[in-house]
């Protein structure tokens, strides 16, 4: 039995995990879930993860949790697939913001877009501040290309790239030229169309 074991739903968020796997390239594990049916809020599935949700990966007697932490995680423990940028690196100030950004600001603001509130928010009570200013900062960094941190794809691409991946596909983020390219270049990688094709399979199943 592979160490790595991804709890995984299709489609879902933690498609964004298997992705990440499929670049780190070692052998995993697929613990399917069935979101219908409630299988994340069974007592086994909340043991692993007291949110019910996915995706959760375990590794050896570790689990994580959260896909942008999962994604840090392997990208740390698997230095060969050259996916993080180390400790001591200058470029890693960025590496590290931009795997908080997707999460905490571009997925943020892209929900709340989806689901407006009845009363506007003050900027400063929310955490990304607004939708606007969040897509203009992501533009401009993609502008510089061609990854994140420039000419290396990152842990950080992963998660960013799936975030607009999504956005765009449900009219949530606007379709900018710096968007379009960037999802394009991150769709055409191999491991992310293994991750994608094997997705499909497990959904038509």
């Amino acid at each position: 039995m592979a160490k790595l074991t991804l709890y995984h739903a299709a489609p879902s968020r933690s498609s964004i995990t298997r992705w990440m796997l499929e670049e780190v390239g070692e052998p995993y594990d697929i613990h399917l879930l069935n979101l219908s049916r409630g299988d994340t809020h069974t007592p086994d599935y909340l043991a692993v993860n007291p949110m019910g949700k996915v995706p959760a990966l375990k590794h050896g007697d570790v689990v994580i949790t959260e896909a942008a932490a999962i994604c840090a995680y392997l990208a740390d423990e698997f230095p060969r697939a050259k996916l993080n940028v180390p400790i001591g690196s200058p470029r890693r100030g960025a590496y590290l913001k931009w795997l908080f950004f997707g999460p905490n600001c571009i997925e943020a603001a892209m929900m709340d877009r989806a689901n407006p509130r009845k009363e506007e928010p003050r900027r400063g009570m929310v955490g990304y501040g607004d939708f606007d200013t969040v897509m203009n900062v992501t533009a401009k960094a993609l502008a510089k290309g061609p990854y994140l941190v420039g000419e290396q794809f990152t842990a950080a691409d992963v998660i960013v790239g799936s975030t607009l991946r999504w956005g765009m596909m449900f009219k949530l983020v606007p379709e900018r030229p710096e968007f379009t390219a960037y999802t394009n270049r991150l769709a055409a990688r191999p491991a992310f169309q293994r991750a994608e094709a094997k997705d499909k399979e497990l959904a038509a199943a």
